[in-house]
């Protein structure tokens, strides 16, 4: 199927138990991932990938708590633990990810004053991450996200794919979310809205 790929969000150490920003049973989906990687011909990962003191680090508001949120120039932004940090063991790749094959890799979030969920688009909503195009010029019109979290970086990216007029599946057995102030339902009805199909 030379014009569906598979893409797997942020599927690092920090968004696995254990690590800085942990999603329940993060590590979990590897196994089935890992499944999903070995049947697709075209896989891209995302790598949360950012530097220190970050603009959504909790940590660079004196005064603020992790999972507050604040107004930055772009709009709205929920503060985060420090995570992924560029070239940490947190930002690596889940160990047990047969991430190899992969033919592109998307850095995210390495902007020091925009946050970035989304595979196509850093959340100022304007800045692109180039996905879109390198899709376009192989040819890949279908995708398939996987990965972490479902209600952040997976909906973000799945809400831009539809919007960029790709043909867009979630597996939802291959993900999972963070459920922030119910943060999981909304997103699921956005993407089903959308048009995202939810599998």
């Amino acid at each position: 199927m030379a014009d569906e790929a598979l893409v797997v969000i942020d599927l690092q150490n920090d968004f696995c138990p254990g690590g800085a920003l942990p999603v329940a049973g993060g590590d979990e989906i590897v196994p089935l991932v890992n499944d999903l990687i070995r049947r697709t011909e075209h896989v891209m990962l995302t790598q949360d990938w950012h530097p220190a003191g970050h603009s959504s680090f909790a940590s660079s508001h004196p005064g603020k708590q992790p999972f507050e949120t604040i107004d930055l120039p772009y709009g709205q932004q929920t503060l985060w633990p420090d995570h992924c940090i560029q070239g940490s063991l947190g930002s690596d790749f889940h160990s047990g990810l047969a991430w190899t094959k992969a033919e592109l890799v998307i850095r995210k979030g390495f902007h020091p004053e925009i946050d970035s969920y989304s595979a196509f688009y850093e959340n100022d909503r304007t800045t692109p991450t180039g996905l879109a195009g390198y899709l376009r010029e192989r040819g890949i019109d279908t995708l398939t996200l996987v990965g972490l979290a479902t209600d952040f970086c997976v909906a973000f990216s799945a809400l831009d794919a539809v919007k960029q007029g790709f043909h867009t599946t979630v597996r939802l057995d291959a993900c999972r979310g963070i459920n922030l102030n119910g943060s999981l339902e909304t997103m699921l009805n956005r993407m089903r809205d959308a048009g995202v199909t939810l599998a």
